[in-house]
């Protein structure tokens, strides 16, 4: 079995350079830059190392295999992450599911709802019968084309985002002793929520996928942030107050990907 013996292969989309490191073949991203050491970056598309001008390519080599464990550790974590998310990609077609806070919900193409435009008239229902499982029914004849049917549900999901994360906002804010001024709402790839000394706050919408426990915590972070603007022990001492368990829940909004729309 030949395919059991190959070498494990992680190779970067802008990779210009490669090494073994134990037995695994990782074709990485070398840049050149003005830093005084070698730095290494591991991401969904691989290894990137950004190294001084004046390092030779056996001295990268050799910074990257005395790493070898962490880097391997690492792109295996990437991997496996990104495999996780391409198996939660949504089809969107009538009876496509997605996560929403935290359980799933189907979507239900429903013309009797009416059509008011890209939205759509939405609705979430329990099916009947059902105990747990939710339907959300959109307002597009069953001839919709996916795209239509993704803009509906997003539509929806922003709008019912924003009406959660206002009401734990109000939650939260009096208990940290904060005043927030402003919400809106983020679609960032690779950030949660930010916060201002302005009071402004911005949430990603696409936290609605999570339980309400993981929102509630995002929420008491960017809160938090209004106290204390670092991520020092102070802060993590201000957002325990309010949400004493919030390690656990960092650490599963951190191993559980949102679904992928696209």
């Amino acid at each position: 079995m030949p395919s059991l013996l190959s070498p494990a292969e992680f190779r970067h989309p802008q990779a210009s350079r490669e090494v073994l490191l134990g037995d695994a073949v990782v074709a990485y991203a070398l840049q050149r830059a003005r830093r005084r050491t070698i730095g290494f970056t591991v991401g969904a598309d691989g290894l990137a190392v950004r190294a001084p001008s004046w390092v030779t390519l056996g001295a990268v080599d050799a910074a990257l295999r005395e790493k070898s464990d962490w880097i391997l550790r690492k792109l295996t974590e990437a991997r496996d992450r990104q495999q996780r998310m391409e198996g939660g990609r949504i089809v969107w077609a009538n009876g496509a599911v997605l996560p929403y806070l935290g359980e799933p919900l189907s979507v239900v193409l429903d013309p009797s709802h009416g059509f008011a435009g890209k939205g759509g008239a939405l609705a979430v229902a329990q099916p009947e019968g059902a105990i747990t499982a939710k339907a959300l029914h959109i307002g597009l004849p069953h001839s919709a084309n996916p795209v239509q049917i993704r803009d509906a549900v997003q539509a929806w999901l922003m709008r019912d985002a924003r009406r959660h994360f206002t009401a734990r906002l109000d939650h939260f804010a009096p208990l940290l002793g904060v005043q927030w001024a402003s919400l809106r709402l983020s679609s960032a790839n690779t950030r949660w929520g930010s916060a201002k000394a302005d009071g402004s706050i911005r949430l990603n919408w696409r936290l609605l996928h999570y339980r309400p426990a993981i929102i509630d915590y995002v929420v008491a972070h960017e809160l938090a942030h209004l106290r204390v603007m670092d991520h020092s022990p102070r802060f993590w001492d201000t957002v325990a107050t309010v949400v004493p368990d919030y390690a656990q829940l960092r650490s599963r909004l951190r191993d559980e990907p949102a679904p992928l729309w696209d």
